[in-house]
């Protein structure tokens, strides 16, 4: 089965509902912004970082068009260097690739020890979007769902204003 279909079934499941653009492969959130312009939605930033120790685990999701201040997501995780994680480390953790990112991933994250972050500014918008483990797809869907995703898969978030 197709990784996005299973994105797809999970929602369902959940009674989430969604749409989907579709487009050639976006290898980056503003190729794929060119996409879907016009459409309602925030267009988010999924970020996988990890801890001077590699020992926590951290997924950050953000508006796509602000930068990320890792001094700021330091100081407000209490971590005194926070890193990328590794191409090999986020496919061992979530079995997502770099520019795939994204809440999807967690489901595969067997030990659950990746810790989830919100940026609040995102969260006042009422559509967030990702790709559904597929770069020539984006999927759309109420902001609202994506709490109701993130606790369906056990995961508890923190808000944070970066």
């Amino acid at each position: 089965m197709e990784r996005a279909q299973i994105v797809y079934d999970t929602l369902k499941q959940l009674d989430i509902a969604y749409s989907i653009v579709e487009h050639p492969p976006a290898t980056s959130t503003e190729e794929a912004d060119h996409y879907i312009e016009g459409k309602e939605g925030v267009r988010t930033k999924s970020l996988f970082l990890i801890n001077k120790k590699k020992k926590a685990f951290y997924l950050i999701i953000m508006d796509d068009q602000k930068r990320l201040d890792i001094k700021k997501l330091s100081s407000i995780l209490d971590e005194k260097r926070l890193k990328f994680g590794s191409s090999e480390l986020l496919l061992e953790k979530m079995n997502q690739s770099p520019g795939l990112v994204s809440p999807f991933g967690l489901w595969n994250n067997t030990e659950q020890d990746v810790q989830v972050y919100l940026d609040r500014e995102m969260l006042a918008e009422k559509v967030v979007t990702f790709h559904p483990d597929d770069n020539t797809k984006t999927i759309f869907f109420l902001t609202t769902d994506l709490y109701k995703l993130l606790d369906a898969l056990g995961y508890p978030y923190t808000i944070i204003d970066l």
